[in-house]
């Protein structure tokens, strides 16, 4: 089950739209496909910004392939997978565009990186977020440098050792997470779309120097977050974490 991903671009908004039937979770082809559209529409100069919206009334993003997770066999595939979300990260915040991510539901680890890598996030009143990661034997260390970035050590720390706990979104609007939080998806949708058609009229060199001064200082990321899908890599491939995953797909 490789999912879906589709681009529809409208007056100088581009919608990229991704699914998957468990829970939006991100295998992955489909990290790939998500990276590749990124990096087209960021050369794309009908494009003035971008919506990101996940499929269907469930979760926004159940986050990594648990799938995948197990099938993973060496040290070599680990650092692979784990860096299928460094590049979505990296093609994120080094596109030129303003991405607009539209959070109708639950994101889970990788989803709340993805997240955390848009410029401008609209949630609904039942949005919530958690990193997992320490509960399936493994850390938020690829996703972390953007979600600390966004919302601060603090926070990013309660995420991460509070490994089964949900944050709501008020919790993630006053930590600067969600930028909007709206109490159905007919009124979130509305104030996308609005905004999207206000962002899509504004000056789109502005808009690009806006984008390079919220992810300046990021400059080492290709780096760090090879270095931290490495330290992923190897962590998923221990008895522990193996045990661990086991246990959390039995539920």
């Amino acid at each position: 089950m490789p999912g879906t991903v589709s681009t529809e671009l409208d007056s100088g908004v581009a919608t990229l739209r991704f699914g998957h039937p468990k829970g939006n979770s991100l295998p992955g082809a489909l990290l790939r496909q998500i990276a590749e559209q990124v990096t087209q529409l960021s050369a794309n100069t009908d494009a003035h910004v971008i919506v990101l919206r996940s499929e269907g009334t469930g979760p926004f993003c159940a986050g990594a392939s648990f799938d995948e997770l197990v099938a993973i066999a060496d040290p070599a595939a680990g650092k692979e997978f784990f860096m299928g979300f460094a590049r979505l990260i990296l093609a994120m915040t080094r596109c030129p565009k303003l991405i607009v991510a539209r959070a109708h539901g639950k994101a889970v680890g990788g989803g709340v990186g993805v997240l955390a890598a848009s410029d401008y996030v609209l949630a609904t009143s039942d949005a919530s977020v958690k990193l997992s990661e320490l509960a399936v034997g493994i850390g938020p260390f690829v996703v972390g440098p953007v979600i600390e970035r966004k919302i601060g050590l603090a926070a990013f720390s309660q995420l991460a050792i509070d490994a089964s706990g949900w944050r709501d979104a008020e919790w993630a609007m006053r930590h600067g997470l969600f930028a909007e939080v709206h109490q159905s998806t007919s009124a979130l949708d509305e104030r996308v779309a609005a905004l999207a058609r206000t962002l899509a009229g504004s000056n789109p060199e502005a808009m690009q120097r806006m984008k390079q001064v919220f992810w300046q200082g990021t400059e080492g990321w290709p780096v760090l977050l090879e270095q931290r899908a490495e330290m992923s890599g190897t962590l998923v491939l221990s008895e522990f974490t193996r045990r661990a995953i086991a246990r959390f797909q039995a539920r």
